[in-house]
């Protein structure tokens, strides 16, 4: 297989730094969520101004920074998919990023995870291609390992409950067979998404600290798919205490 012939070279043939350059007084800690109703309403709660911008293809990506309790945070509309999520993550990282806080619906393989609740992530099946450019290849990779320990901590002393496991990554969001489903449940997945083990292998390349996390939306099962607060308009009060979530840990994580 060719994704099995890492490369662990610094340089590229193009490098994000080659398209970009550090902007004076970037936000160190970031916070970023992939559904467009949570974004704007992030937006509409908090003072904010645009401080740059990026791209993937023909999508402009704008990078604003709020103002949290006193505190400038950098915030933007994550990409869904691991390579363009991945490619925008490269972007901000020469802006001047060191730590991001990403979240995000999952599909659940777990019935009894109850919808709209959370969930830490610790490893990631790797069944996307983008990971296999970051770090050899691998079955798994770990989750959250500048994290997690502070991220749990922070939930508990809140009083929100979560769970934690393994996450399946595809990038073939159309071909979650049955059988395939299955596979992975036995491998211990708990839920399915398009990102993790992409970021996670990012942030492992370029030593940069993450925080990913996961709010449950659908249900995958051999029987019916059930979409559940998969849309975007549902659920979106308790949506809005997830992005709460994410912007008070954050301040955290900046310490």
């Amino acid at each position: 297989m060719i994704l099995e012939e890492f490369d662990g070279s610094s340089k590229a043939i193009i490098n994000p730094e080659d398209l970009n350059e550090p902007i004076t007084g970037f936000p160190e800690t970031v916070v970023s969520c992939f559904a467009r109703a949570t974004f704007g309403r992030i937006l509409e709660r908090y003072t904010h101004r645009q401080v740059a911008e990026t791209s993937v293809a023909n999508l402009s990506i704008p990078i604003y920074e709020i103002d949290y309790e006193g505190q400038k945070l950098g915030l933007f509309n994550a990409y869904v998919g691991a390579a363009g999520c991945v490619a925008i993550l490269e972007d901000l990282a020469v802006f001047g990023m060191k730590r991001l806080v990403l979240f995000g619906t999952c599909g659940i393989l777990d019935h009894q995870i109850e919808e709209t609740s959370i969930i830490v992530p610790t490893q990631a099946l790797r069944d996307e291609g983008t990971s296999f450019h970051y770090v050899p290849a691998s079955e798994e990779i770990r989750v959250n390992e500048r994290s997690f320990q502070a991220f749990t901590a922070f939930l508990e002393n809140e009083g929100i409950s979560y769970s934690t496991g393994k996450v399946w990554t595809t990038d073939g969001v159309y071909r979650e067979t049955p059988a395939k489903m299955m596979a992975r449940k036995d491998s211990g997945a708990i839920a399915v998404d398009m990102e993790c083990s992409a970021v996670a292998a990012w942030a492992q390349f370029r030593q940069l600290a993450v925080c990913h996390f996961f709010y449950a939306a659908d249900h995958l099962s051999q029987e019916k798919w059930q979409p559940r607060t998969l849309g975007n308009e549902a659920d979106l009060d308790t949506k809005d205490k997830i992005a709460e979530i994410a912007l008070g840990f954050s301040s955290l994580f900046s310490a």
